[in-house]
């Protein structure tokens, strides 16, 4: 379910490189989804490479590696559906990517990675869509063959339920979405039973 892209300088990584690192990075993809290593998780599980021009990447308003780590520079987006995380989650994902990237590029030297950025872009409930028809995070853990039932689902219901207290309380229309199906139609049972 999540998707990783990745831009870096035109010039800083050859195919091979690409290959290797693609395949680290998908493995933490698969790690991130809780190690859903089936071919619906890796269905899922998309790395996209962006090369940036020199003259279009400034940092500290030069072009040159001026203000660059050691490690160069990287710029790197992982979607990911909204509430699947709790902040420990995240950073280890920032971690990981840190460190698959370091590993293959050879600077295996952490306090030079500060211009490796991570950024995790978190899509809302209801907004993520496959094969022309939204898709829940319910749907896609079922794809990947992670528990809805786990330890690990459950915060992430915790987190809906808590939402759709929120929106219930401040009026929003039930059909307005953004959270879990499976918390939307609970509330609405739970309303009519009150109503």
């Amino acid at each position: 379910m999540p998707v990783l892209n990745i831009s870096y300088p035109v010039g800083r990584l050859d195919a091979k490189t690409k290959s290797a690192l693609a395949g680290k990075l998908t493995d933490v993809l698969i790690r991130m989804e809780g190690g859903a290593n089936t071919p619906g998780g890796r269905g899922f599980a998309a790395v996209l490479f962006q090369g940036i021009s020199e003259d279009d990447w400034w940092v500290g308003g030069k072009t040159d590696d001026t203000f660059v780590s050691p490690s160069g520079k990287f710029l790197v987006r992982v979607t990911i559906p909204e509430g699947y995380m709790n902040a420990a989650h995240k950073t280890e994902v920032h971690a990981w990517v840190t460190d698959a990237i370091l590993e293959v590029t050879g600077s295996a030297d952490h306090s030079g990675s500060n211009s490796i950025q991570v950024i995790l872009d978190e899509v809302p409930e209801g907004n993520w869509g496959a094969g022309g028809r939204t898709i829940s995070l319910e749907s896609i853990a079922g794809t990947v063959g992670m528990s809805i039932s786990g330890s690990r689902f459950a915060w992430v219901r915790s987190y809906f339920e808590a939402k759709a207290m929120q929106l219930k309380l401040f009026g929003y229309p039930d059909d307005m979405g953004g959270v879990l199906p499976s918390v939307a139609a609970k509330s609405r049972k739970s309303e009519h039973a009150v109503g």
